[in-house]
């Protein structure tokens, strides 16, 4: 059984910034920048006996817009239905609830996401995007 809590002080830090060193998405981020998204962001964990082998972020204002960012579950434990626990924590938090924007951007999880009412966007010709790097 896993808990999922939104109590950054249980967050592993080193387990966070080793997974997503290793991914295509935060390949290059620095301890330093991940513990910055952190600092900034609604954060879960999910963990199994006080060890963490989850995480996922929000970048929200509470109210409007809800942004899902280094959604994982660790490769170990994979496979056994947390990402959709986890997802289903984000999208039912209370601190959400307002939120009628929601986004994110995957290569590879599309079908976990629809699972949640994700879709590809409706009307891409009015979203727009700035790319530094």
């Amino acid at each position: 059984m896993i808990t999922i809590s939104t109590d950054k002080s249980k967050l592993q830090i080193e387990v966070i910034y080793q997974f997503l060193a290793n991914t295509y998405w935060a390949k290059g981020r620095t301890l330093e920048q991940v513990q910055t998204t952190i600092d900034n962001c609604l954060c879960f964990g999910v963990y199994i006996d006080d060890k963490q082998i989850g995480f996922g972020r929000v970048a929200t204002d509470y109210a409007v817009f809800a942004y899902l960012m280094d959604i994982f579950i660790l490769p170990e434990h994979q496979g056994k239905g947390y990402s959709k626990q986890l997802m289903e924590a984000i999208v039912n938090a209370s601190e959400l609830k307002d939120c009628s924007t929601w986004m994110l951007k995957t290569s590879d999880a599309h079908g976990l996401y629809q699972q949640f009412g994700f879709t590809e966007l409706k009307n891409p010709d009015i979203v727009m995007e700035r790319l530094m790097k």
